[in-house]
């Protein structure tokens, strides 16, 4: 494929799974009506609750429930690749879950699973996060093949480690859900989300949360496009909605060409 429209929806989840889906469907709904053929939506899209515990209440069996038989339907119903941010699922632990990113195909089928591996850890004597408590790690990164391009599954905390964007290469496109915090992500979404596009030659799509949310709770938002030079293509920075670009074969492979960092690799 030459190009592809691309569209990252920026959410500000709240408790209420029902709620945050129908929010999902009306804004998946206007991309795909903008002509995206690959949508995004981001980490906790179906559930922020006031607790963290609230979203192990909800959890699924891989394969069916209601937030994964949302997401099949949707991507179905509008023929697009949809990302479905990450969705609660079942894990050996019972008081955890796997924080997973799904991926379908227009088909409604789910092509790809990847379960978040780095589990963010914060403590600034005012904000205090620890995700162990109620994620179960995953293993391993995935990527998987399109009619586009390869594409390679993160979610959120991932983008600290550069190591596990060097495992899942060759991709042509890197994604990542998200809710960063406030703090977090004033001091370092941005310049981490250039730097891999950069250092990985590759197109960038991240989906966050993004603004006040009922509970209390602040997300930086700022969900971004960026192509493999660096330069952000488009951002929303605050509130839902829906950021879309036309992401160019030619412009990967003319990076690709004219500085081939890659292939200069040692390690």
């Amino acid at each position: 494929m030459n190009s592809l429209v691309a569209a990252a929806i920026q959410m500000v989840s709240g408790p209420e799974v029902a709620h945050n889906l129908a929010t999902a469907a009306r804004l998946v709904k206007e991309a795909a009506m903008a002509g995206a053929q690959l949508i995004v939506l981001p980490e906790y899209f179906a559930i922020m609750g006031k607790n963290d515990s609230d979203k192990v209440a909800v959890k699924e069996t891989f394969g069916h429930g209601p937030i994964q038989d949302f997401l099949a339907a949707l991507a179905k119903e509008h023929a697009v690749w949809l990302v479905g941010g990450t969705v609660p699922l079942v894990c050996p632990d019972e008081t955890r879950v796997n924080n997973s990113c799904l991926a379908y195909s227009p088909a409604g089928e789910c092509v790809a699973r990847y379960d978040k591996m780095h589990l963010f850890g914060f403590d600034n004597g005012v904000e205090c996060f620890s995700e162990a408590n109620t994620i179960l790690a995953g293993l391993q990164p995935v990527a998987f093949d399109t009619p586009f391009g390869r594409v390679g599954l993160s979610v959120c905390y991932d983008l600290r480690f550069p190591e596990f964007f060097r495992a899942m290469l060759p991709v042509d496109f890197i994604i990542l859900p998200a809710a960063f915090t406030q703090t977090t992500g004033e001091a370092h979404w941005e310049v981490l989300l250039r730097a891999r596009a950069i250092e990985n030659q590759c197109y960038v799509i991240a989906s966050g949360q993004g603004g006040e949310h009922i509970t209390g709770r602040h997300t930086f938002g700022h969900s971004m496009l960026i192509d493999p030079w660096g330069k952000v293509l488009a951002c929303q920075a605050s509130g839902e909605g829906v950021v879309m670009a036309e992401l160019k074969a030619s412009q990967m492979d003319r990076v690709r060409r004219i500085l081939p960092a890659l292939t200069h690799r040692l390690l």
